[in-house]
């Protein structure tokens, strides 16, 4: 029976990629969205394209989005390619127009990964989390401010709260000498959109841009709450807290069908994720069946009910040890 750290150094023997594979899915994911892209526009060398099939086009851009964002923060953990220079390169290019820079994306999310579920820092790349103590002895403002930050609508809206202001135009204004893609990926957005809109219109602005824009963040949102924030969480002090512990206990696994396991690049094996970074998206399946004790994990999924039970928890409640609606409070 494995348990603590013995856990983590089961899993070190999968933290190998294979070059040619991850080539492969960074390659191919890759072109299958450029393919998608040049399919939402209205023309290209003098064909062109129905309406039906570019809106087509523009939600498979979407979710290929999502896929190619899990595989880009896959490198951003060293687990794929990480020796590679033109990796690094493809991946910094990618970070910009997909409006998650890496300078924000490597310091928030890794510090995210070192803090998962301690209460005093969860917020940091991740969502708030207050206790019913604190947010019951809060001021209506801050209340406001927490509760828009944990709102759905917030959630819905992650290409505008959680990539453009929360990952873009924030960090910069907050430190622009350490975050200056930021303003970069501002920039090229906003000269995307203008070029997309003078030279192709304004239905080529929406289903090339817009649309899979909102379709990729408002998943990959939810995604970065629900692994976090679902029924039978817990959260620790500094005193209860354990690298390993964190992973198992606040760390959801994402039940899914294999199409949508495939958009988001395995990223539901989130417990196991954040017990070893370091394992490439593609090896998470066998690390559950290889290691019997990760193999009941606490699940959630993207059943409409699950995804109600998540977006129903508001504050996290010590004596309950239980994260619990406003209802309950």
């Amino acid at each position: 029976m494995l348990t603590g750290k013995e856990l983590i150094v089961a899993t070190k023997p999968y933290a190998t990629d294979s070059t040619a594979k991850s080539w492969w899915v960074v390659l191919s994911t890759a072109f299958l969205l450029v393919v998608a892209i040049a399919g939402t526009l209205p023309q290209i060398a003098g064909i062109h394209f129905p309406l039906a099939g570019r809106i087509a086009c523009s939600i498979f851009t979407g979710l290929l989005l999502l896929r190619l964002f899990v595989i880009y923060h896959d490198q951003q953990h060293h687990a794929i390619l990480s020796r590679s220079r033109l990796a690094e390169g493809f991946m910094k290019v990618f970070g910009i127009l997909s409006l998650s820079p890496s300078s924000i994306w490597r310091s928030s999310h890794n510090y995210h990964h070192k803090h998962n579920s301690k209460l005093r820092s969860a917020h940091i790349g991740s969502y708030p989390v207050m206790t019913k103590a604190e947010y019951l002895r809060s001021s209506k403002a801050t209340r406001f401010e927490y509760l828009f930050m944990r709102h759905p609508l917030t959630i819905l809206f992650g290409y505008i709260f959680v990539f453009f202001w929360g990952m873009c135009i924030y960090p910069f204004f907050n430190n622009p000498r350490e975050h200056y893609d930021c303003l970069i990926a501002t920039v090229v957005h906003i000269a995307l959109a203008v070029v997309l809109t003078c030279f192709f219109g304004w239905p080529a602005l929406f289903l090339t841009l817009i649309i899979p824009h909102f379709i990729g963040s408002a998943i990959g949102s939810y995604l970065f709450y629900a692994q976090h924030n679902f029924p039978g969480v817990s959260f620790f002090d500094r005193h209860g807290w354990a690298y390993e512990k964190a992973a198992l206990e606040s760390s959801s696994f994402m039940k899914t069908g294999p199409i949508m396991a495939w958009f988001t690049a395995n990223i539901g094996y989130h417990h196991i994720h954040h017990l070893n970074a370091r394992v490439p998206f593609y090896r998470l399946p066998e690390v559950l069946n290889a290691i019997h004790e990760l193999a009941k994990p606490k699940t959630t999924s993207l059943h409409p009910l699950d995804i109600l039970r998540c977006l129903r928890l508001k504050v996290w409640d010590v004596e309950a040890q239980q994260m619990i609606s406003l209802r309950n409070i």
